[in-house]
């Protein structure tokens, strides 16, 4: 369709409280398209695990709307520069205790999965 990129959003979940997350749905559209599309996650994107986590999952890039919104709505530019500051280093707290020396080094090699633990 000449798209560039596909956003794996689940805003219905919230309504809709049997509807796949956005993090069960993300790793076989990754499949199906990785390499062809770029990936924008979001939904629930609450810390900077949370982004470490979508990208494991297959992501290129993840949205952080809501947070993003609130930290706006309560402290303007120095509420956005804070919650950016947090998310870095979170994420920085996960990829250091999962070896994961850049952001290239996230996959989903570091996920444990379900019954492996």
């Amino acid at each position: 369709f000449g798209a560039d990129g596909i956003i794996v959003s689940n805003h219905g979940g919230r309504q809709l409280d049997g509807v796949l997350s956005s993090a069960r749905a993300l790793p076989p559209i990754a499949d199906a398209v990785k390499g062809q599309l770029k990936i924008l996650a979001d939904s629930g994107i609450r810390s900077g695990l949370d982004v470490v986590r979508m990208l494991a999952l297959g992501a290129d890039s993840v949205m952080i709307g809501r947070a993003f919104i609130y930290a706006l709505a309560t402290a303007g530019e120095a509420g956005v520069a804070n919650l950016l500051n947090l998310i870095e280093k979170e994420m920085r707290v996960a990829m250091t205790l999962t070896c994961a020396r850049t952001i290239s080094d996230i996959s989903a090699d570091l996920l444990v999965k379900a019954g492996d633990a």
